[in-house]
C-alpha cells in the first residue's frame, strides 16, 4: 500500500514540476518584473482557466492528499532509533540513611575549646609529642 502511495507520489511531483514550470507570467515584460501588472486587481487579470492551470490545481491537492497519507502510514508504526537500547547506568551512592553520630562526651579535663586527641590504639598511629617552647636542637 505504501510502495503504490509513493509511486503516485513521486509521478504526481515530476507532473507538478512541469506544469508550474510550462506556464507564463501574468506580466512577462519588464513592468512585471518589479511588480507592475495590467489591471488595477489584486492579483492582476483573471480570465479563463488554462488547461495548464487546472493541471496545477490538480496536481497540488493530489500532492497534499499524498504526502498525507504518506504521513498516517508512516505514523503507524510509531518505531524509534533508540526502541532497541538500554538506558545507561548510573553508579550513585548513596549513604545508608542513619542517625548522626553522637558526639563524644567530653571528659572533665578537657576543656570546651580544647581539641581531643585520639588515641594510638585506636588509629595505630603514635601520638603526636607534646609541644614546649623550647626551640629545636641541632
Amino acid at each position: 500500500m505504501s510502495t503504490l502511495l509513493i509511486i503516485i507520489h513521486v509521478v504526481n511531483c515530476a507532473i507538478l514540476i512541469l506544469a508550474v514550470l510550462l506556464q507564463s507570467g501574468k506580466s512577462a515584460d519588464l513592468a512585471g518584473a518589479f511588480g507592475g501588472v495590467g489591471s488595477q486587481t489584486a492579483f492582476g487579470a483573471r480570465g479563463s482557466a488554462s488547461l495548464l492551470s487546472k493541471v496545477t490545481q490538480a496536481c497540488a491537492i493530489i500532492f497534499m492528499l499524498t504526502s498525507l497519507g504518506l504521513w498516517a502510514i508512516s505514523a503507524k508504526g510509531t518505531k524509534s532509533v533508540l526502541s532497541g537500547e538500554q538506558a545507561p547506568q548510573t553508579t550513585t551512592t548513596t549513604a545508608p540513611a542513619t542517625q548522626p553520630a553522637a558526639q563524644p562526651a567530653q571528659t572533665p579535663a578537657q576543656a570546651p575549646g580544647e581539641k581531643k586527641e585520639a588515641p594510638a590504639a585506636k588509629t595505630g598511629q603514635t601520638p603526636p609529642a607534646p609541644k614546649t617552647n623550647e626551640p629545636a636542637k641541632k
